[in-house]
């Protein structure tokens, strides 16, 4: 975490700094704007970490001579198979767009995000991947 901390806090330097170069090159009040609010959302994710890091137990991350399996075991599940996002996605896409040109759109764009959803939840309780 401690690392972590550290990358975010030279993140928010470079990007600190090269809006001081940007707004000396091209008195751009936009750009620079969103390079000072970039830099300055990565200094409070920086602070954010190296305050918690100082509160927790060093982490096998933050150790050069860690090994492989101190790390936690278990990060997630991860199902390789699944085809279930890419209607998610879809209906996604279908809202955005409808956002865009017409509300039917959304509305359909919503029942199809609803199915898929339902369909990604429920897909380990049905079929052949019952677990």
């Amino acid at each position: 975490m401690r690392l972590t901390g550290w990358l975010f806090a030279l993140g928010a330097v470079f990007f600190l700094g090269i809006a001081g170069i940007y707004f000396y090159f091209s008195r751009d009040e936009i750009g620079t704007t969103a390079l000072v609010m970039t830099g300055a959302l990565a200094f409070l994710i920086a602070f954010y970490l190296l305050y918690t890091s100082k509160r927790l137990d060093t982490l096998p991350e933050d150790r050069a001579n860690a090994e492989i399996d101190e790390a936690d075991p278990e990060y997630g599940f991860y199902s390789p198979h699944s085809w279930w996002p890419l209607p998610v996605g879809f209906a996604a896409m279908l809202v955005a767009l409808g956002f865009i040109f017409t509300a039917w759109l959304v509305v359909l764009g919503m029942c199809v995000l609803l199915i898929a959803l339902i369909g990604w939840l429920f897909e380990y309780y049905r079929g052949s991947f019952v677990r």
